[in-house]
């Protein structure tokens, strides 16, 4: 696979099959769509491709009502890889890029950019300024331009349809199961190793500290954990996903995993937190001895999930 941030300045001379969108999760909906496009890619002797916006366009336009983040950018770039996506333009989505008629969006990204000779769009998909390009306008686009247009329907699970924010209130609600059957896997966070403060040191549970990237992520709380990437296997652990409001003030999210039965250094480390289960939502404690007791608490019935006992 490769990624482009923006657009290659000289796209394959094969073109592309093309779908756009957020892509937040890469869940069931999505891969249906992909699919697709990796089909007819092999069909026509295309690349297989996929566009996608980072920030996400209403973190741009509205920040304070942009919906949670369901997986980080590599996350999502890694769903695409696994879904058979060849090509990932990372579009940065700025002033600029917002400001782009419908009919410079098909010029300059899809034809000149891209290169695209067959797209993939959903039924609801508008683009361009004030989103006033729909699948009727591309159509009408891609008889000229040469490239063709297919219009997809929605994937659904239960008899409603599949989709991120589905997704995103099953996790805000502590209801994993749900939520990864519409992913397809079980909902995970990666990311790198990083130093912290060392207090889960002093107080006897020792965490890994892994960056959130959203201002808002898609779910908050304490966890029963499986972390991938150290050794053959997964891990068992338990993790906390949010603000450390004991002992932390600046409104900085953090996850924070603290393994049972592993001692070792991981700085820099890429590892996958793997969630099994809610346990809590977060709390303050009025001192670091409560918290310390709740950890213990929450190590226990973590245990118990993982030894199979009733938690």
């Amino acid at each position: 696979m490769r990624v482009f941030n923006g657009l290659p300045k000289l796209a394959d001379q094969r073109g592309c099959a093309l779908s756009i969108g957020n892509f937040d999760g890469v869940h069931r909906g999505h891969r249906a769509l992909l699919q697709r496009v990796v089909e007819v890619a092999r069909q026509r002797g295309l690349i297989a491709a996929a566009m996608t916006f980072e920030p996400h366009p209403r973190e741009y336009f509205a920040p304070e009502q942009a919906p949670a983040r369901i997986a980080n950018l590599r996350d999502k770039i890694e769903g695409l890889r696994q879904a058979g996506i060849e090509h990932v333009y990372v579009q940065r989505f700025n002033r600029d890029f917002a400001s782009l008629s419908p009919q410079q969006f098909i010029q300059r990204v899809l034809v000149e950019g891209c290169r695209v000779r067959w797209l993939l769009a959903g039924d609801d998909f508008r683009f361009g300024a004030k989103r006033a390009g729909d699948v009727a306008l591309l159509r009408s686009a891609g008889a000229r331009a040469g490239f063709t247009v297919e219009e997809v329907g929605s994937v659904l699970l239960g008899g409603e349809r599949v989709s991120s924010s589905r997704i995103r209130a099953a996790l805000s609600e502590g209801d994993l199961a749900l939520a990864a059957d519409l992913l397809g896997h079980s909902y995970a966070i990666s990311g790198r190793v990083l130093h912290g403060t060392k207090l889960g040191r002093q107080i006897g549970f020792p965490t890994l500290n892994l960056r959130v990237a959203s201002a808002r992520p898609a779910l908050r709380g304490i966890y029963a954990v499986r972390v991938h990437g150290i050794g053959a296997g997964a891990l068992p652990g338990v993790a906390s996903v949010g603000l450390r409001p004991t002992v932390d003030d600046s409104g900085r999210w953090l996850l924070e995993v603290h393994l049972f039965d592993f001692s070792g250094e991981l700085y820099g480390r890429l590892i996958k937190v793997e969630f099994v289960q809610k346990l809590r939502d977060e709390e303050r404690f009025e001192s670091v001895r409560e918290l310390t007791a709740a950890i213990q608490r929450d190590a226990d019935r973590a245990r118990a999930i993982f030894d199979g006992a009733t938690a």
